[in-house]
């Protein structure tokens, strides 16, 4: 009896990888740490997302990147029920909602970890990461454990 072959198969969907702006590289970059980090101007000291060359609130060109606690709470949601790309058939259904992080921005992602059914506005959520590729991770979030 032969041992058997390794696989290339993945062990779950492949994931498209994301496509970074020069703007939304650092982002990313964080994400494939493991670390959320969004843009903070020095000047008014707003967080703000998503990624521009300037702030969202002031206008001006001193903005930084920052790490960010990964905490928030789900500001809105929808349940997917149809797959719209084929690579996310088999993970129906699935939750994108918008979260608002304690420091303020909303960032779209999804909500995992929980029956769609138990998401509500409101839910506090922490995030988590998922490693897709060699030095690519996407964020999500996920109830928090209180």
């Amino acid at each position: 009896m032969s041992a058997p072959q390794p696989t290339t198969e993945p062990m779950r969907p492949r994931r498209v990888p994301p496509q970074p702006t020069p703007e939304s590289q650092p982002f990313w970059d964080g994400c494939a740490r493991h670390e959320l980090v969004v843009q903070r101007c020095s000047s008014c000291e707003r967080f703000s997302f998503p990624p521009t060359n300037r702030c969202q609130h002031c206008w001006s060109d001193d903005v930084v990147w920052t790490p960010v606690s990964g905490r928030g709470e789900v500001f809105t949601f929808t349940v997917y029920r149809r797959a719209y790309a084929a690579e996310l058939a088999d993970q129906l259904p699935y939750v994108v909602g918008i979260v608002e992080l304690d420091e303020g921005p909303r960032l779209i992602t999804n909500i995992v970890g929980c029956e769609p059914s138990r998401v509500r506005v409101g839910m506090p959520v922490d995030v988590v990461f998922d490693d897709v590729a060699d030095g690519v991770a996407l964020h999500a979030f996920r109830p928090r454990e209180e």
